[in-house]
């Protein structure tokens, strides 16, 4: 099939885009409102954009309350979303009102951070601590009557690790077991046995042709 993706007229059941460009990490965004109110959802248009300095971002539908804290505040944190978490994550989705703390609803425990105000989920291995950098509201859809996406983008200021998960100096990501979204309803999990390394090709030196190194990485960035 081939269809003209601005008219969504696919002709499937649902719309394919989003189980075509996965799986996405899940960044479960938490934020505090001007009472102090804690808020934490998952945010499935989320990923890394920068490592010099460290940036992610996520982009929110609507205005929701993440989006209207991190504007008044300018603070957030992203925790690692991961199979265990899973049925966590999800209730943290849910559409309640704005004084809900999402924490509690999902029972998760909230963990201080060191340089934001917004806590981090205690139970997940992993978090960012992020400034806000800048919103950039996308356009909407033509002729929508609501409003478009906007995409935060957040200047990392900290970060937590789980010791346990540190071997060798390096992470065990696999051993983590984060999760991601697919389409649909759709889900993955990365383990070690699912994960592989490569190493990069090597240029030539007159830039014309590269060959490939065989085997698994061998610690060298190219």
């Amino acid at each position: 099939m081939h269809y003209d993706a601005t008219g969504k007229n696919h002709g499937l059941r649902h719309d394919p885009f989003k189980a075509l460009v996965g799986p996405r990490p899940i960044g479960w965004v938490s934020t505090l409102d001007d009472r102090g109110v804690r808020n934490l959802a998952p945010y499935s248009f989320f990923n890394a954009v920068s490592d010099r300095p460290p940036m992610l971002m996520f982009s929110s539908a609507g205005t929701k309350d993440s989006l209207r804290n991190v504007e008044s505040s300018g603070e957030f944190t992203c925790s690692l979303a991961t199979w265990d978490l899973r049925d966590a994550m999800n209730m943290s989705s849910a559409a309640v009102a704005p004084a809900v703390d999402e924490f509690a609803l999902a029972g998760l425990t909230p963990a201080d951070s060191r340089f934001v105000k917004p806590p981090r989920v205690a139970e997940s291995p992993a978090a960012f601590e992020c400034k806000l950098w800048r919103t950039v509201p996308l356009p909407a859809p033509e002729g929508a009557s609501s409003p478009g996406y906007t995409v935060v983008f957040g200047l990392v200021v900290g970060i937590y690790i789980d010791d346990a998960f540190i071997s060798d100096g390096r992470v065990q990501t696999g051993q983590m077991r984060p999760i991601a979204r697919l389409g649909y309803m759709d889900f993955s999990m990365v383990t070690p046995e699912s994960m592989f390394s490569l190493n990069r090709p090597i240029a030539s030196d007159d830039g014309l042709t590269a060959e490939l190194v065989p085997g698994p990485w061998d610690g060298v960035y190219r």
